[in-house]
């Protein structure tokens, strides 16, 4: 949700199925009612629509709906109907009855509760022809349209078959899709991308060139999921090789179509502007505000879809496995950007082997630890449900053999790669130390291969550490972030001693 338009002609089955959204939400309900009993057919119809509810709902009769919402803290609103709240507003001027459906539009739009509305399509059912009925008939569309334009699904209802209805084409704001390789172009220094630098080991070398052997002929997935499911002893099935993990997020969106999508913010941005891209609602779910842990108590309960990364993007935030867990629950898609994860040594806190948890879809990388962002190198570990719905949206052969060779060999060695993490824990702990020691700086723990920091002046820091060649990660474009906020990766020992002598020479 939150704002969810039902619509539909009479006896359309559209307040049934009104009735199962709100339930759905798993919070306490709110009916608000605007029908009258002015006779005692009228009276008999809501008879029958009262013994439908359950009984624990509470039911608010008003010809003011925006009213209602007062006293709707922390439970799910359903307005049935539309028709009788137009009714009551036909002695206003149109302007006056349209200026409170809007407010009533914004208002529900912005709460963090879903809001039902049951709206009558005027065209599809009998309207007195006198000069009321067409008033009516009028207001009821010109305020369906309000409501339409601020809701987050539309539905339209015909002899008890439900269609969604598509959304107007979004716009997506640009800052969800601004990576720091852009900025890495030209720089003597780059620590603006997170990923690896220096040389890949020789066997992962061997391994590039045996795949470009093989891409005479079309990519055999194959081996290469079995070796995937073998690391993290999960069945084939549990297994989507992708085009890097990046192309995850946008297979996802396209293949669970979330009703009320919900990302984890501060974090990578690329799930959201999937979403977006999709036509899906997304709501935003904010991280603790001084240590930016994750809070689970933060996400609504009715999101039926969850993004959070850990070690999070770009705080570099290890959450342990319990509160990532407290995510899942039964008809919810819990999905965990785990690309940072190899630089934990021995994955304490992943949950990629957990098949206990419902929904639960883990996503990974081999970009950022073995050097490979220009390989496309990723997979999902999803239920068989979730993975076969992503196979049906995937193209054929979206996974080079070139990758498909890094994916069996890198899934062998992960001894190698707790060593290639430990380094760069060591290397991470040794910049912190630095970046700590310089004037006005504050840094977060991390447990990536970048560290999360805060200046007094971020955008004039790094305006003075571009002239000096180097480029950073600028954070604003993080929702729940500022202009202050600026992400450094690890390098080596002398160029992250370089960093410091210039963040410190910029700061004193």
């Amino acid at each position: 949700m939150p704002l969810t338009l039902v619509i539909g002609g009479t006896r359309s089955g559209k307040s049934e199925l009104a009735e199962r959204a709100v339930a759905e939400s798993g919070l306490p309900v709110d009916y608000v009612a605007t029908g009258a009993a002015s006779d005692e057919e009228m009276a008999a119809r809501i008879a029958i629509h009262r013994a439908r509810r359950p009984q624990e709902w509470r039911t608010v009769e008003t010809t003011d709906p925006l009213g209602a919402l007062g006293g709707a803290e922390g439970r799910a609103v359903l307005l049935d109907s539309l028709g009788g709240w137009v009714a009551a507003l036909l002695d206003s001027e149109r302007d006056i009855a349209l200026a409170r459906v809007r407010a009533f539009a914004e208002r529900c739009a912005s709460r963090p509760e879903p809001t039902v509305v049951v709206a009558e399509e005027t065209g599809l059912g009998l309207v007195p022809p006198n000069e009321l009925g067409r008033r009516f008939a009028d207001l009821v569309g010109e305020a369906s349209q309000v409501l339409s334009a601020a809701a987050a699904r539309a539905v339209l209802v015909v002899a008890g078959r439900a269609l969604d209805l598509a959304p107007p084409a979004p716009e997506i704001d640009p800052s969800l899709r601004f990576h720091g390789d852009s900025l890495a172009r030209g720089a003597e220094e780059d620590h603006a991308v997170s990923v690896v630098a220096g040389t890949r080991p020789d066997w992962l070398e061997e391994a590039l060139a045996e795949g470009v052997r093989a891409s005479a002929a079309y990519p055999d997935e194959r081996a290469a999921r079995e070796e995937v499911a073998d690391r993290h002893g999960r069945p084939p099935e549990e297994v989507v090789l992708t085009n890097g993990a990046n192309e995850s997020f946008w297979l996802l969106a396209g293949a669970l179509r979330p009703r009320h999508a919900v990302c984890v913010h501060p974090s990578y941005t690329e799930p959201e502007a999937a979403l977006r891209a999709h036509g899906l609602p997304v709501a935003r779910a904010f991280r603790e505000p001084r240590g930016l842990a994750l809070d689970p108590a933060a996400v609504p309960a009715g999101a039926d879809l969850v993004v959070t990364g850990n070690p999070n993007s770009p705080s570099g935030t290890l959450d342990p496995v319990r509160r990532v867990a407290a995510l899942a629950r039964p008809g919810r898609a819990l999905v965990v950007d785990e690309a940072f994860m190899d630089f934990v040594p021995g994955e304490s806190e992943s949950v990629a082997g957990r098949r206990d948890l419902p929904g639960l879809v883990v996503v990974r990388s081999l970009t950022k630890l073995w050097s490979l962002p220009g390989i496309r190198a990723g997979y999902v570990l999803a239920p068989r449900r979730i993975a076969a719905a992503i196979e049906r949206v995937r193209p054929s052969w979206s996974v080079n053999s070139v990758a498909l060779s890094a994916l069996r060999a890198c899934a062998r060695r992960l001894g190698e790669a707790d060593a290639r993490a430990r380094e760069v824990g060591a290397a991470r702990e040794a910049l912190a130390a630095g970046l700590a020691r310089a004037r006005g700086i504050e840094t977060w723990p991390s447990a990536a291969n970048f560290i999360l920091a805060r200046a007094g002046d971020g955008p004039g820091l790094r305006e003075r550490l571009r002239a000096r060649g180097i480029a950073v990660r600028p954070c604003e474009s993080f929702p729940g972030l500022g202009e202050d906020h600026f992400r450094v990766a690890v390098r080596d020992e002398d160029a992250n001693a370089r960093l410091v002598a210039a963040v410190t020479e910029a700061t004193a």
